[in-house]
């Protein structure tokens, strides 16, 4: 059944939103704000509907081809321009605060939009289709895969190599014996990375033991496993560190002390350390990774900075961590949020300030429920580090009342 529908907003994940004349909500893809569109339903529920965008009625000013990017899995704002696609993105993190409850100034964009040639790392599948390998992402539904010969995404030094390693790829996977090309065939896909210091890498699987490449912020070098996190946008990941260090140094008189929870390598921490100087800054961090744990330490020591860096979970921590009324906590979890009791640790804890980051604004806001019952909120910041994508990055500064 086809309908026409008025495109409200777009919701976290990129679909349109809309109303059906019985009145069930109805989800489009591919359409944007302000549209009015023909959508075919394709699967129904009893108090939402699922459909496929047939035409666009009334489009948007800011619906633009998608060129390169249409098609690209994950590429859900491919068809809406930078401009819209930032407005759309701030609107979701306004939306999730005020569907939480959650006291806040106000949503304010920080950074540069550009949406091409970003990602300095780039994972790319591959399978046999129709007879060939192809080698590219895959679709969410997992069952096929777009080959990617030139990626709008990576970063031109990723494209450049890209026809070699490609090529070699497929050396592996058609050449040699036998049992050897199974083997690489079982492992799935190609990590390529890139640094302005180390230049393009890429490995088959796992990457090889001991690889560490070393990524830049702030002007401070870093050491970072090769399958290390450190931000896949290093414009967009500088303005967020800088912005980290700039609020901290607002109030590192009254909050010197810092405790980086999900420290990584130990970028924030180090980056804010360094900059108010490190002789009047105890950090502590925190990291299930050993090897981050390791990277860690040695970029402390390379950067001539005092810090005690521990590898375990931030839950198990919790017990034995002290924050006194002179500590920033800075957090950086992973998509799935605070672990359990983080948050109501925090809450009960006498920390001056928590900077959280996160990378998924639904459990950003579960934790900040907890955590605003002892802090409140002081600014709220956004940051595109996933143009085109459905994804984007937050800054939540809490100050304990």
């Amino acid at each position: 059944m086809t309908s026409t529908v008025y495109v409200a907003k777009n919701v976290y994940g990129g679909d349109g939103l809309g109303r059906l004349g019985d009145g069930r909500v109805v989800f489009v893809p591919g359409a944007w704000a302000g549209e009015n569109v023909k959508a075919e339903i394709v699967e129904e529920r009893r108090r939402f509907v699922r459909a496929r965008l047939v035409e666009v009625v009334e489009p948007s000013p800011d619906r633009i081809d998608g060129g390169a990017f249409a098609g690209i899995p994950g590429c859900v704002y491919a068809g809406l321009s930078e401009n819209g696609e930032a407005r759309t993105k701030e609107g979701q993190l306004n939306d999730f605060l005020e569907r939480a409850r959650i006291p806040f100034p106000g949503v304010a964009s920080v950074g540069p939009v550009a949406g091409a040639n970003y990602r300095n790392k780039v994972v790319y599948h591959f399978a046999r289709q129709g007879g060939r390998w192809t080698i590219g992402y895959r679709t969410a539904t997992g069952d096929e895969i777009v080959d990617m010969p030139e990626d709008p995404l990576a970063v031109p030094a990723i494209n450049e190599k890209l026809p070699e390693i490609r090529r070699s790829v497929l050396a592996l996977l058609t050449q040699g014996a036998e049992h050897v090309r199974r083997d690489i065939a079982r492992k799935g896909g190609v990590t390529i990375r890139w640094t302005p210091r180390s230049g393009v890498k890429w490995w088959v699987g796992e990457p090889p033991p001991g690889l560490v490449l070393q990524e830049t912020t702030c002007g401070r070098t870093f050491d970072v496993p090769a399958d290390g996190f450190y931000q896949v946008n290093p414009a967009v990941g500088e303005a967020l560190v800088r912005t980290v260090v700039d609020d901290y140094l607002k109030g590192s008189d009254a909050a010197p002390d810092m405790v980086d929870l999900y420290c990584g390598v130990g970028v924030f921490g180090l980056c804010c350390a360094g900059a108010r100087g490190s002789e009047a800054t105890r950090l502590t961090g925190i990291e299930s990774g050993r090897q981050a744990v390791a990277s860690a330490k040695q970029n402390a020591a390379a950067q001539g900075i005092e810090a005690r860096f521990f590898a375990d979970t931030v839950g198990r921590s919790m017990r034995k961590l002290r924050f006194g009324a002179r500590t920033t906590v800075i957090v950086d979890p992973p998509r799935g949020g605070l672990e359990p009791g983080v948050a109501r640790g925090l809450a009960a804890s006498h920390a001056a300030r928590i900077f959280y980051v996160s990378c998924d604004p639904a459990t950003l806001t579960r934790d900040l429920r907890e955590l605003t019952s002892a802090y409140d909120v002081e600014s709220v910041r956004w940051f595109n580090m996933f143009p085109r994508t459905a994804r984007f990055e937050s800054l939540v500064v809490l100050r304990r009342r």
